[in-house]
């Protein structure tokens, strides 16, 4: 069996003849236990003696689809890092939800947070029914066959999801 003639540049580093690097293959990456999804994301300034400071607000919602769901917020001078930030905090705010056997609620919730109120009722046949942030949280938590209604002027997405987490959470 002939070997592979090795050729040495300038710096007396070894190349391979074909060009292919020493790493191994990569394995399939592994799926993380919770989707999410970014629902509100601003930028925020502070004025100092020197100029302005910018720094990242995220809102984050996660959850399996398997009746787990969290709405985290998180902040920092750079999106990456805010964004990691609402992702554990979402995680460590995780609430259990009660499904029935076809994935929707056992009776109808309400809540208010804040000036937003939300009003969730089981709806047999009619799938996902909602609106806002209250789509984004009913559907990470795996829930389907619901109707839902934001009852109030409020347009700020993180209180219309924590008033549907705090419906959602009269039932565990």
């Amino acid at each position: 069996m002939a070997l592979a003639r090795v050729a040495l540049n300038s710096n007396n580093i070894m190349k391979r003849p074909s060009g292919k690097s020493n790493r191994e293959p990569r394995g399939e990456r592994a799926k993380p236990e919770f989707d999410h999804k970014m629902i509100s994301i601003r930028r925020v300034t502070r004025v100092m003696a020197g100029g302005r400071r910018f720094s990242f607000s995220v809102v984050v919602v996660a959850g399996n689809h398997k009746g787990k769901v969290g709405v985290g917020i998180g902040k920092a001078g750079d999106t990456s890092l805010a964004i990691d930030k609402a992702l554990n905090n979402a995680k460590k705010h995780l609430l259990t939800l009660p499904l029935t056997k076809n994935n929707s609620l056992p009776h109808e919730v309400s809540a208010k947070f804040g000036s937003s109120r939300v009003f969730i009722k089981p709806a047999p046949g009619r799938g996902l029914s909602a609106g806002s942030s209250v789509r984004v949280v009913l559907d990470l938590a795996g829930v389907h066959d619901v109707n839902s209604k934001v009852i109030s002027r409020s347009k700020n997405k993180l209180n219309i999801a924590r008033a549907a987490v705090a419906a959602l959470a009269q039932l565990a």
